[in-house]
C-alpha cells in the first residue's frame, strides 16, 4: 500500500481520495503556504476591484440564479453574501455522517485555495480551524440536485461561519452561538463572492465518491477472499484462474482477480484432493469471478480516476481568471461524478449479487461431503436455509437501487438551471447499496466457513487456513439452528472492520507471501 503524506498543502499538492481520507482521520497535517495566501490574496483583490468599477459580474454585485439580471449596489454585495447562506440553507432528511462532513470542508478548502474563487484568506483559516479541531456542521442528507453546485448541504456546511447552524463536536450537537461563546469564536463577515464561492462546487457529491471509493474497494477485496474460500469448501476448480486465460482476454480487474484468488488457494491440500475429479465445470458464480468482480473492479477504477480530477479541480461559479477575464460557467455540474457513481453503485450490486448465487449453490449439497443447507442433521434443524433469504432480500433491494440517478433531471431555478446531474443522490444511493453488499458478504463469510468445516481433516493455503480460524474465533460451526443474527451481526463487524484483509496483510509479511499483482497500485485507495 502506497503510503500517505504527513503533511498537505491546499492548493498546491495533487489530493487523492486516501489523502483525502487520511486528513479527515489526523494521519495527515494541512497548511497554506505563502505562495498559495498570495494566490488567494490577489483573487480576492480582483473581487473587490469588480465591485468598485461596478461592471455587472454574476453573483457579486448581481442577484444569482433568475435574478442574475437584478443589479446589487456596492454597499449591498456583503449582505447579499450573508443572505445567500441563509435562503439556500433548505436541506431536508437526516444529516449526513460527521465523517463525509469533515471530507466536504477538506474538498472546499482544497478548491477554493486554487486562487480562482475571490475567498478571503480569513474565511480558508476559519474552515481550517473547523478541520483540526473536528468541530463539523451539521448537514441535512437531502436538498441538493447536484448541478448548480451542491447548494443547500453546502449552505449548511458554512452557516456556521456567520454563526448561524449547529456544530457537531467530540459527539455533541451545538448550535453555533453556544459553540462559539465557548470556544470564544466570532462570526465571519462575508466579502463579495464569498457565499457563493463557498456553496458553488460538488464537494457534497466528490465527498459520498470518497467513501464509495473507499468502502468499495474495501467490499471488492474481501470477496476475492471469500469467494476463495466458497471455492474450497465447495471443491471448485482452479483452472478458471489460471493467466493463460485471462491473458487472451486481459482487463486489468480480471487478471488482478484471478491472480489473487490462485495465490490464497495455493498449496491447498482440499484442491489436490479433487484434482482428478470427473466434474468439467463449475457454476458461473464460481467459474466466473475473474470476470464479475474483475468489471466491478474496473467500475471501481474509472470512479477513481475521475474522482481525483474532480478533488483538484475549481467547482464553484464565476471563475476569477484574472483581472480582465471573469467567467460565468458550469464548472459546478456534477454530471462527470454522477454517471460514474451510478456505474459504481451497479458495480457494488453486483458484488452482492453474485455472492448471494455463491451462497445459495453452497446450501444444494451438490458438493461431495457437504450436506444440504450444510448442517448433517436437517428436518427438525433448517440449517442456513434462512440465511440466504436474507442475502436475496438484500440483492433484491440493490436492483431496485440501481436506477441511474444521472438519467434523471428536474429543472429548478426558473428554468435558469434546466439540466441537473442529480449526482448528490446517487452518491447517497451508492452508499445505501455499498451498505447492504456488506451485510451479504458477512453472510457469506459464514457460509464459506460452514461450508469449508466439511473438507477437514484436510487443510487449505496458509491464508485461507488462518481466516477460518479467524472467523471460529467469533462464530462458532453450526451443528443446530441456533439465533443466526447474532452471528451476522458478528460477520458484519469483520467486514466493516477489514479483519480478513489485516489478517492477509500480516501472514503476508510473516511468510513473505504477496497477493499483489502488476495492477496492484492502480487497484489501491491512495
Amino acid at each position: 500500500m502506497i503510503s500517505v503524506p504527513k503533511r498537505f498543502s491546499f492548493g498546491e499538492d495533487w489530493l487523492t481520495a486516501g489523502i483525502a481520507l487520511a486528513i479527515a482521520s489526523g494521519k495527515t497535517k494541512v497548511e497554506l503556504t505563502q505562495p498559495t495566501r498570495k494566490k488567494i490574496a490577489s483573487s480576492w483583490e480582483i473581487v473587490q476591484n469588480i465591485v468598485d468599477k461596478g461592471h455587472p459580474v454574476y453573483g457579486i454585485n448581481t442577484g444569482f440564479g433568475p435574478l442574475c439580471t437584478t443589479k446589487i449596489s456596492k454597499e449591498e454585495t456583503t449582505i447579499l453574501q450573508t443572505n445567500i447562506l441563509q435562503s439556500h440553507s433548505v436541506g431536508v432528511g437526516k444529516a449526513i455522517n460527521t465523517d463525509i462532513a469533515k471530507l466536504m470542508l477538506i474538498l472546499k478548502v482544497h478548491s477554493l485555495a486554487k486562487g480562482f474563487s475571490g475567498i478571503a484568506e480569513t474565511t480558508l483559516d476559519r474552515i481550517i480551524w473547523h478541520i483540526e479541531n473536528d468541530a463539523i456542521p451539521v448537514v441535512p442528507s437531502q436538498g441538493s440536485v447536484g448541478a448548480s453546485g451542491d447548494l443547500a448541504p453546502l449552505s449548511h456546511l458554512f452557516l456556521p461561519l456567520i454563526g448561524l447552524g449547529k456544530i457537531e463536536h467530540q459527539g455533541k450537537v451545538y448550535d453555533t452561538p453556544s459553540f462559539f461563546k465557548k470556544y470564544n469564536l466570532a462570526p465571519l463577515e462575508l466579502g463579495p463572492k464569498e457565499g457563493l464561492a463557498l456553496i458553488n462546487g460538488t464537494q457534497f457529491i466528490a465527498a459520498h465518491a470518497v467513501k464509495v471509493v473507499e468502502k468499495l474497494h474495501s467490499c471488492l477485496s474481501q470477496a476475492d477472499v471469500i469467494g476463495a474460500m466458497m471455492i474450497e469448501g465447495l471443491q471448485g476448480s482452479v483452472k478458471p484462474f489460471f493467466n493463460e486465460l485471462h491473458a487472451l482476454r486481459p482487463f486489468k480487474g480480471s487478471i488482478h482477480v484471478a491472480k489473487r484468488v490462485k495465490r490464497l488457494l495455493k498449496g491447498s491440500e482440499i484442491m489436490e484432493d479433487h484434482i482428478d475429479c470427473e466434474r468439467v465445470q463449475d457454476p458461473y458464480s464460481l467459474r466466473c469471478i475473474p470476470q464479475v468482480h474483475g468489471a466491478s473492479r474496473n467500475a471501481w477504477l474509472h470512479l477513481k480516476e475521475l474522482l481525483e480530477v474532480e478533488l483538484n479541480s475549481v467547482t464553484d461559479n464565476p471563475v476569477i481568471v484574472d483581472e480582465e477575464l471573469t467567467i460565468s460557467g458550469g464548472n459546478f455540474h456534477g454530471q462527470p461524478l454522477a454517471m460514474a457513481l451510478d456505474y459504481a453503485c451497479l458495480a457494488a450490486s453486483e458484488i452482492g449479487n453474485i455472492s448471494d448465487r455463491r451462497i445459495y449453490l453452497a446450501l444444494e449439497g451438490n458438493s461431495p461431503g457437504v450436506p444440504k443447507l450444510l448442517m448433517q442433521d436437517t428436518g427438525i434443524n433448517s440449517g442456513y436455509m434462512i440465511l440466504q433469504y436474507t442475502t436475496a432480500a438484500l440483492a433484491s433491494e440493490n436492483k431496485g437501487l440501481c436506477f441511474p440517478s444521472s438519467a434523471d433531471s428536474i429543472p429548478t431555478s426558473l428554468g435558469q438551471e434546466d439540466h441537473v446531474s442529480m449526482g448528490s443522490i446517487g452518491g447517497r444511493k451508492a452508499l445505501q447499496v455499498i451498505g447492504n453488499v456488506e451485510k451479504i458478504l458477512a453472510i457469506e463469510l459464514l457460509t464459506a466457513a460452514q461450508a469449508f468445516e466439511f473438507r477437514k481433516p484436510m487443510k487449505s493455503g496458509i491464508f485461507l487456513e488462518e481466516i477460518h480460524k479467524e472467523v471460529r474465533k467469533k462464530v462458532a460451526f453450526a451443528d443446530k439452528d441456533r439465533v443466526f443474527a447474532d452471528d451476522i451481526e458478528k460477520g458484519i463487524q469483520m467486514i466493516k472492520d477489514k479483519t480478513i484483509l489485516h489478517l492477509i496483510n500480516q501472514i503476508g509479511e510473516k511468510e513473505k507471501i504477496s497477493l499483489r499483482t502488476k495492477h496492484s497500485d492502480e487497484f489501491e485507495v491512495y
